[in-house]
């Protein structure tokens, strides 16, 4: 508004030029004047006469100016060729495998001075992260996500059955008294031995034998290879993952509800550049996976 005022000399200009009314330049005048104790401004029948202290603001006020113009476009501009330090993800470890590796790949090429930390931490954990600025994304599924987060859905997760070909001889097929008859071997990253699937059995009068409870996917892909047993785990990750292990999948003989996995971040970082480009680069990663498969 100061700067206005030197260079049209008249406050109904200014007004314009910032969408204000002339009773708000006014106020606004009215309020630098106390501040610096001078008129600033006198007021002639062709307008706005700045007086000796006013010209005197004017270089000192234009280098603020110009100083915050660009604190603002270095705070708005986010260069990922120049970019450096790292980046946290929360992510469990089928999130670890499906999307950490197409994601590191993206970062390698396009933010090479970015270093990719990866933390293996729970669905509230990884809330409390973000909260609390130890993290800048989360990956996963979160059933009840806080007001204070913001989250994008990457997409919608199924399951698949895995084991070795002589234990599933009709896949993609499998009965439900095969799958009941087999042991199976649990993801449990509480330790516990009891899961969605045999909540869902039971509600049919069936059941099935756990022999094996592991906290992570891959190494109960590796224990079913070793073992002869199934397992039951998101469909991405068996139909990236379970050949490795010399295994076919199978479509489940009863159904699990499917669920979303989604990028989670705080909302104070709604608008921020590096976020917002982070959040993209983990969106392409999902997508370029989709088409190679």
């Amino acid at each position: 508004m100061f700067l206005g005022l030197i260079r049209h000399r008249k406050a109904l200009n200014v007004a314009v030029d910032l969408g204000l009314t002339q009773s708000a330049i006014s106020q606004a005048l009215k309020r630098l004047r106390e501040i610096f104790g001078d008129d600033l401004f006198l007021r002639r029948p062709h307008g706005l006469d700045p007086t000796a202290t006013a010209l005197a603001l004017e270089a000192p006020v234009a280098r603020a100016v110009d100083a915050l113009r660009g604190a603002l476009g270095v705070a708005r501009a986010f260069d990922p060729g120049q970019a450096s330090g790292v980046l946290r993800i929360s992510a469990l470890d089928a999130e670890q495998a499906v999307l950490i590796p197409p994601l590191a790949a993206r970062l390698r090429g396009r933010a090479p001075g970015v270093t990719l930390s990866v933390l293996p931490l729970g669905r509230g954990a990884a809330m409390e992260a973000l909260a609390e600025g130890r993290a800048d994304l989360a990956l996963g599924f979160v059933w009840d996500v806080p007001e204070a987060i913001s989250g994008e859905k990457l997409y919608e997760e199924s399951f698949l059955v895995a084991g070795l070909p002589k234990v599933l001889p009709r896949a993609p097929r499998l009965s439900l008294a095969a799958y009941c008859a087999a042991d199976h071997v649990l993801i449990s990253p509480g330790g516990d031995l009891r899961g969605v699937v045999d909540d869902r059995l039971e509600a049919m009068g069936r059941s099935r034998r756990i022999v094996l409870g592991l906290p992570a996917f891959l190494p109960a892909l590796a224990a079913v290879a070793a073992s002869g047993g199934l397992v039951t785990l998101p469909a991405r990750l068996a139909l990236a993952f379970a050949g490795g292990f010399g295994l076919v999948t199978a479509k489940p003989p009863v159904e699990i509800r499917s669920f979303p996995v989604s990028v989670f971040w705080h909302r104070r970082n709604d608008a921020d550049p590096r976020t917002v480009w982070m959040r993209q680069q983990v969106k392409l990663s999902v997508i370029e996976r989709r088409v190679e498969a």
